[in-house]
Protein backbone atom coordinates (compact mmCIF):
# COMPACT_ATOMS: atom_id res chain seq x y z
CA UNK A 1 0.00 0.00 0.00
CA UNK A 2 1.21 3.51 -0.77
CA UNK A 3 1.97 5.79 2.15
CA UNK A 4 0.89 9.39 2.58
CA UNK A 5 3.93 11.31 3.82
CA UNK A 6 3.80 14.86 5.19
CA UNK A 7 6.98 16.77 4.23
CA UNK A 8 7.35 20.08 6.03
CA UNK A 9 9.75 22.77 7.20
CA UNK A 10 9.06 23.26 10.91
CA UNK A 11 10.22 25.70 13.58
CA UNK A 12 11.01 24.53 17.12
CA UNK A 13 7.61 25.77 18.30
CA UNK A 14 5.81 23.85 15.58
CA UNK A 15 5.16 26.65 13.06
CA UNK A 16 5.08 25.71 9.36
CA UNK A 17 3.74 28.98 7.90
CA UNK A 18 5.78 31.07 5.43
CA UNK A 19 9.02 29.03 5.56
CA UNK A 20 10.51 31.28 2.86
CA UNK A 21 10.88 33.92 5.59
CA UNK A 22 12.96 31.83 8.03
CA UNK A 23 14.62 28.89 6.24
CA UNK A 24 16.80 30.39 3.49
CA UNK A 25 19.73 31.28 5.74
CA UNK A 26 20.11 27.56 6.58
CA UNK A 27 19.94 26.29 2.99
CA UNK A 28 22.81 24.03 1.89
CA UNK A 29 23.49 20.88 -0.14
CA UNK A 30 22.37 18.64 2.73
CA UNK A 31 18.90 20.18 2.80
CA UNK A 32 18.70 20.01 -0.99
CA UNK A 33 19.48 16.29 -0.78
CA UNK A 34 16.67 15.71 1.75
CA UNK A 35 14.24 17.42 -0.62
CA UNK A 36 15.54 15.55 -3.68
CA UNK A 37 15.30 12.22 -1.85
CA UNK A 38 11.71 13.07 -0.94
CA UNK A 39 10.88 13.73 -4.59
CA UNK A 40 12.43 10.40 -5.60
CA UNK A 41 10.41 8.48 -3.03
CA UNK A 42 7.02 9.81 -4.17
CA UNK A 43 5.34 9.99 -7.56
CA UNK A 44 2.32 12.12 -6.59
CA UNK A 45 1.49 15.26 -4.60
CA UNK A 46 -1.63 15.72 -2.47
CA UNK A 47 -2.46 19.40 -2.02
CA UNK A 48 -5.13 21.73 -0.70
CA UNK A 49 -6.45 24.56 -2.88
CA UNK A 50 -4.26 27.35 -1.47
CA UNK A 51 -1.01 25.37 -1.74
CA UNK A 52 -1.97 24.03 -5.16
CA UNK A 53 -2.54 27.52 -6.55
CA UNK A 54 0.68 28.85 -4.97
CA UNK A 55 2.73 25.97 -6.40
CA UNK A 56 1.10 26.34 -9.81
CA UNK A 57 1.95 30.06 -9.90
CA UNK A 58 5.53 29.34 -8.84
CA UNK A 59 6.37 26.36 -11.06
CA UNK A 60 4.03 26.08 -14.06
CA UNK A 61 5.95 28.60 -16.18
CA UNK A 62 9.40 27.61 -14.91
CA UNK A 63 12.01 25.05 -15.96
CA UNK A 64 14.89 23.47 -14.05
CA UNK A 65 15.38 20.36 -11.90
CA UNK A 66 12.75 21.12 -9.23
CA UNK A 67 10.27 22.82 -11.58
CA UNK A 68 10.47 19.98 -14.11
CA UNK A 69 9.67 17.45 -11.39
CA UNK A 70 6.79 19.51 -9.99
CA UNK A 71 5.28 20.14 -13.42
CA UNK A 72 5.46 16.48 -14.48
CA UNK A 73 4.43 14.87 -11.21
CA UNK A 74 0.86 13.70 -10.65
CA UNK A 75 -1.02 16.21 -8.48
CA UNK A 76 -4.24 15.66 -6.55
CA UNK A 77 -5.91 18.80 -5.22
CA UNK A 78 -8.55 18.56 -2.50
CA UNK A 79 -11.07 21.39 -2.72
CA UNK A 80 -14.80 21.99 -2.49
CA UNK A 81 -14.58 25.43 -4.11
CA UNK A 82 -12.09 25.01 -6.98
CA UNK A 83 -13.91 24.49 -10.29
CA UNK A 84 -11.03 22.98 -12.25
CA UNK A 85 -7.35 22.10 -11.92
CA UNK A 86 -5.48 23.33 -15.01
CA UNK A 87 -1.89 22.73 -13.94
CA UNK A 88 -0.32 19.88 -15.90
CA UNK A 89 -1.17 16.35 -14.69
CA UNK A 90 -3.61 17.54 -12.00
CA UNK A 91 -6.81 15.92 -10.74
CA UNK A 92 -9.45 17.55 -8.57
CA UNK A 93 -10.87 15.65 -5.56
CA UNK A 94 -14.27 17.05 -4.55
CA UNK A 95 -16.36 14.15 -3.28
CA UNK A 96 -15.91 11.98 -0.20
CA UNK A 97 -12.35 12.97 0.64
CA UNK A 98 -11.63 10.12 3.06
CA UNK A 99 -12.93 7.55 0.60
CA UNK A 100 -11.11 9.03 -2.40
CA UNK A 101 -7.76 9.27 -0.62
CA UNK A 102 -8.11 5.77 0.80
CA UNK A 103 -8.56 4.58 -2.80
CA UNK A 104 -5.42 6.46 -3.89
CA UNK A 105 -3.42 4.62 -1.26
CA UNK A 106 -4.56 1.31 -2.72
CA UNK A 107 -3.47 2.18 -6.26
CA UNK A 108 -0.09 1.00 -7.58
CA UNK A 109 2.79 3.45 -7.48
CA UNK A 110 5.22 5.16 -5.17
CA UNK A 111 4.22 7.03 -2.03
CA UNK A 112 2.15 10.25 -2.03
CA UNK A 113 3.57 13.47 -0.58
CA UNK A 114 1.90 16.39 1.18
CA UNK A 115 3.95 19.60 1.18
CA UNK A 116 2.55 22.74 2.73
CA UNK A 117 -1.22 22.15 2.87
CA UNK A 118 -1.35 22.38 6.66
CA UNK A 119 -5.15 22.36 6.91
CA UNK A 120 -5.34 19.28 4.69
CA UNK A 121 -2.66 17.51 6.75
CA UNK A 122 -4.57 18.27 9.97
CA UNK A 123 -7.82 16.94 8.46
CA UNK A 124 -6.19 13.74 7.21
CA UNK A 125 -4.55 13.16 10.59
CA UNK A 126 -8.00 13.15 12.21
CA UNK A 127 -9.18 10.68 9.56
CA UNK A 128 -6.24 8.38 10.25
CA UNK A 129 -4.86 8.71 6.72
CA UNK A 130 -1.36 10.10 7.43
CA UNK A 131 1.29 7.39 7.54
CA UNK A 132 4.48 9.34 8.14
CA UNK A 133 5.90 12.77 8.88
CA UNK A 134 9.22 13.78 7.32
CA UNK A 135 10.21 17.06 8.94
CA UNK A 136 13.10 19.48 8.64
CA UNK A 137 13.15 21.14 12.05
CA UNK A 138 14.88 24.54 12.14
CA UNK A 139 16.58 26.05 15.22
CA UNK A 140 14.22 29.01 15.39
CA UNK A 141 11.27 29.93 17.61
CA UNK A 142 8.72 32.07 15.78
CA UNK A 143 6.13 32.62 18.48
CA UNK A 144 3.17 32.78 16.10
CA UNK A 145 1.91 31.39 12.80
CA UNK A 146 0.07 28.36 11.52
CA UNK A 147 1.22 25.17 13.19
CA UNK A 148 1.43 21.69 11.72
CA UNK A 149 -0.47 20.20 14.65
CA UNK A 150 -3.72 21.92 15.58
CA UNK A 151 -4.59 22.73 19.20
CA UNK A 152 -6.85 19.67 19.42
CA UNK A 153 -4.30 17.28 17.87
CA UNK A 154 -3.40 14.19 19.86
CA UNK A 155 -1.60 11.20 18.39
CA UNK A 156 1.22 8.80 19.24
CA UNK A 157 4.17 8.75 16.87
CA UNK A 158 7.23 6.52 16.49
CA UNK A 159 10.59 8.15 15.82
CA UNK A 160 12.24 6.48 12.82
CA UNK A 161 15.28 8.68 12.16
CA UNK A 162 16.80 11.94 13.39
CA UNK A 163 20.05 13.40 12.04
CA UNK A 164 21.43 16.89 12.72
CA UNK A 165 22.83 18.79 9.75
CA UNK A 166 25.84 21.07 9.81
CA UNK A 167 23.56 24.13 9.60
CA UNK A 168 21.80 23.25 12.86
CA UNK A 169 18.67 21.95 11.13
CA UNK A 170 17.59 18.47 12.19
CA UNK A 171 17.76 16.30 9.09
CA UNK A 172 14.63 14.43 8.24
CA UNK A 173 12.95 13.54 11.46
CA UNK A 174 10.71 10.80 10.07
CA UNK A 175 7.92 9.70 12.37
CA UNK A 176 5.63 6.80 11.56
CA UNK A 177 2.17 6.91 13.04
CA UNK A 178 1.47 4.25 15.63
CA UNK A 179 -2.18 5.01 16.39
CA UNK A 180 -4.78 7.75 16.52
CA UNK A 181 -6.77 9.37 19.31
CA UNK A 182 -9.34 6.56 19.46
CA UNK A 183 -6.56 4.08 20.26
CA UNK A 184 -4.71 6.41 22.59
CA UNK A 185 -2.60 4.44 25.11
CA UNK A 186 -3.04 4.92 28.81
CA UNK A 187 -0.76 7.67 29.96
CA UNK A 188 0.86 5.66 32.78
CA UNK A 189 4.59 6.16 33.12
CA UNK A 190 5.09 8.84 30.51
CA UNK A 191 8.31 10.81 30.73
CA UNK A 192 8.56 14.25 29.16
CA UNK A 193 11.60 14.53 26.93
CA UNK A 194 11.16 18.21 26.15
CA UNK A 195 8.81 21.08 26.88
CA UNK A 196 8.65 24.10 24.55
CA UNK A 197 6.53 27.20 24.78
CA UNK A 198 4.05 26.86 21.92
CA UNK A 199 1.91 29.94 22.48
CA UNK A 200 0.89 32.17 25.40
CA UNK A 201 -0.52 29.96 28.14
CA UNK A 202 0.30 26.70 26.40
CA UNK A 203 3.26 24.37 26.00
CA UNK A 204 4.18 21.89 23.29
CA UNK A 205 5.03 18.73 25.20
CA UNK A 206 7.10 15.94 23.66
CA UNK A 207 6.80 12.83 25.79
CA UNK A 208 8.42 9.39 25.49
CA UNK A 209 6.80 6.12 26.60
CA UNK A 210 7.92 2.53 26.10
CA UNK A 211 10.88 3.20 23.81
CA UNK A 212 11.03 5.57 20.84
CA UNK A 213 7.42 6.73 20.94
CA UNK A 214 6.62 10.41 20.71
CA UNK A 215 3.52 11.99 22.25
CA UNK A 216 2.64 15.32 20.63
CA UNK A 217 0.15 17.46 22.51
CA UNK A 218 -0.62 21.06 23.32
CA UNK A 219 -1.02 21.28 27.09
CA UNK A 220 -2.72 24.13 28.88
CA UNK A 221 -0.26 25.85 31.21
CA UNK A 222 -2.68 25.60 34.12
CA UNK A 223 -2.93 21.81 33.74
CA UNK A 224 0.85 21.44 33.89
CA UNK A 225 1.27 23.62 37.00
Amino acid sequence: MRKIIVNEFLSLDGVMEAPEKWTFQYWNDEIQKVISDGFARCDALLLGRVTYQAFADAFSSQTGPDADIMNAQRKYVVSTTLKKADWNNSKLIKGNIAEEIAKLKQEPGKDIAISGAGTLAQSLLKLGLIDEYSLLVYPVVLGSGKRLFADDSSTTLKLVEAKPLSSGVVHRISIGIVNQRKNHPKRGNVGCAATLVAEPGKFLVLCIKNGPFLQVELKDKRIMA
